[in-house]
């Protein structure tokens, strides 16, 4: 495959810095957009990786960003919003993808890859209809794109076990919302590759790929497993939808927004896919049990360590 220069929006958050090192590795020159360069310097240590300061909403600045590149990933997305109305969910999904789309225009670039989600445009949640909107404009501009639909996904840092693991450190009893949730975790790295193999192969324009993990579980059965694997005995309570909603409520004004109401919409759909886009790109899926564990790893020697400080001494 011939290397290609290819600018990446979001290309700093969870998802992007696995995703650029193995574009890299394909020999691909990059540029990652991002808002404070100085604060994501470390991607650039990459021979062929430069971190460039832009503001993504600005369609001039984006344009002359989009020069000369050969693709544009687009990896922004949000689960939160500051208020609760939809207008952050649709600035930073729809109204940026239509800079996107027109900067892509001006700038002669014709591949546009868009990271989206599964069950996008279902319910009601402004999350997942943002993201159909997204698709829907992608769709009619003409370019060759590729749309990606992954459910929750993992890896080292990601939002989910990692942010389960810290909660549950400190909460010896942890109420969920929605508990009965079910998902396909799919792993980071998997997500990566199927980029890095759509961008390689021209049968992937014009297709939508679902991307997800080999088991489906429950958002409960993940908070427990997460508790097991650091050691920790951990009460998980499954709350009634009313409480659920209750709890999403004044999730929003605590720190982090650690839930929201249109969190708890979004958990009324499974996140489950239908079409393995894995499998359509060759990629057999890592389950989350060759992950997970070692990944939480850090925890398990600790409880070593405490176990060996807890035993008996000699006088």
């Amino acid at each position: 495959m011939k290397p290609h220069k290819i600018v990446i929006l979001g290309g700093t958050g969870f998802v992007g810095r696995h995703m650029v090192p193995r574009l890299h590795a394909d020999g691909h020159r990059i540029s990652v957009l991002s808002r404070n360069r100085d604060l994501n310097l470390e991607l650039g240590v990459l021979p062929q990786v430069m971190v460039e300061n832009c503001d993504v909403h600005d369609r001039a600045a984006l344009t002359r960003q989009f020069e000369g590149a050969d693709a544009v990933i687009n990896l922004v997305g949000i689960l939160n919003e500051s208020g609760s109305d939809g207008s952050g969910f649709r600035r930073a999904h729809v109204e940026l993808t239509e800079t996107v789309i027109a900067a892509c225009k001006a700038a002669q670039v014709p591949r546009l890859l868009q990271m989206s989600a599964l069950r996008a445009g279902e319910g009601a949640s402004h999350y997942l209809r943002t993201r159909a909107d997204a698709e829907s404009r992608i769709r009619d501009s003409r370019l060759a794109w590729t749309i990606f639909r992954p459910s929750v996904i993992f890896g080292r840092g990601d939002g989910l076990f990692f942010r389960f693991a810290s909660l549950l450190r400190i909460a010896p009893v942890m109420p969920i919302a929605r508990a009965d949730a079910r998902f396909a975790p799919v792993f980071v790295g998997d997500v990566a590759e199927a980029f890095a193999r759509a961008l390689a192969h021209p049968h992937s324009i014009g297709h939508t790929y679902e991307l997800f993990g080999p088991r489906v579980v429950s958002l409960r059965e993940i908070v427990e497993w997460t508790a097991t694997l650091i050691g920790k005995r951990r009460w998980v309570i499954g709350l009634p939808d009313a409480l659920g909603y209750l709890q999403a409520m004044i999730g929003e004004w605590l720190p982090g927004k650690p839930i929201s109401r249109d969190n708890f919409r979004s958990l009324l759909l499974d996140s489950v896919g239908e079409k393995d886009g894995l499998g359509e790109l060759g990629i057999i899926a890592m389950p989350m049990e060759m992950i997970v564990p070692a990944m939480l790893g850090v925890d398990a020697r600790q409880r070593r360590f405490d176990r060996f400080r807890e035993m008996p001494w000699p006088d």
